[in-house]
């Protein structure tokens, strides 16, 4: 099985690429949906113990959360380090059973790809991109965000030029989904038949 990693910095069409991966019978693993399932079960005991304020009603209240870390480097290391593990695992778990199931390729989908040297533990790498103005509109579209925190936001990541650099494909987002689609659908093309080499090391795990 072949072991694809997509991301992109925020605002980029991560999701929606995604969605068109799933729509085409891809499995796809969201980093972002696993962390918040973790903030509502297993993470909950380790970040009550480490950030107490931040735990609520026996749920992890993600705003509280982020008050806590921010601006404090310490306390956002100290908080990956709890929860980063857990997620690994859970994308390990992930892979193992969409081989399990016959997939021939499968979608880790992680907004920190390059940041946090997960594409050492992918076999391909997929960045979606879009120009800054139109990445700009589509993030301060959302409900409260800021251009201070967009900037706050995009201090954590790698530059789009520096993704697109790194990356094995580049999908541009920037004009229509049907468009965006396309693109995709080329890369998958060529990825039929490939063969990657993640999956033999975690079967030696």
């Amino acid at each position: 099985m072949l072991v694809v990693g997509l991301t992109g910095s925020i605002g980029m069409g991560k999701s929606a690429a995604a969605a068109h991966f799933r729509a085409r019978g891809v499995p796809v693993c969201d980093a972002d949906a696993e962390v918040h399932r973790l903030y509502d079960g297993e993470a909950v005991p380790a970040i009550a113990a480490a950030f107490p304020a931040a735990v609520r009603g026996g749920k992890v209240d993600r705003a509280a959360l982020a008050k806590e870390v921010a601006g404090s480097p310490k306390k956002l290391k100290q908080l990956e380090g709890i929860v980063h593990p857990m997620v690994v695992k859970a994308e390990i778990d992930f892979l193992r059973e969409q081989e399990k199931q016959g997939a021939k390729l499968a979608v880790l989908e992680i907004p920190l790809l390059f940041e946090t040297d997960t594409h050492s533990r992918v076999d391909v790498t997929v960045v979606v991109s879009a120009p800054e103005d139109v990445q700009r509109a589509r993030v301060l579209d959302r409900p409260g965000m800021t251009k201070e925190k967009l900037e706050a936001l995009l201090k954590r990541q790698l530059s789009d030029k520096e993704k697109r650099a790194r990356a094995d494909f580049v999908v541009d987002s920037g004009r229509s989904l049907a468009d965006m689609g396309l693109q995709i659908d080329k890369i998958l093309d060529s990825l039929r038949g490939r063969q990657g080499r993640v999956m033999e090391r975690l079967r030696n795990l």
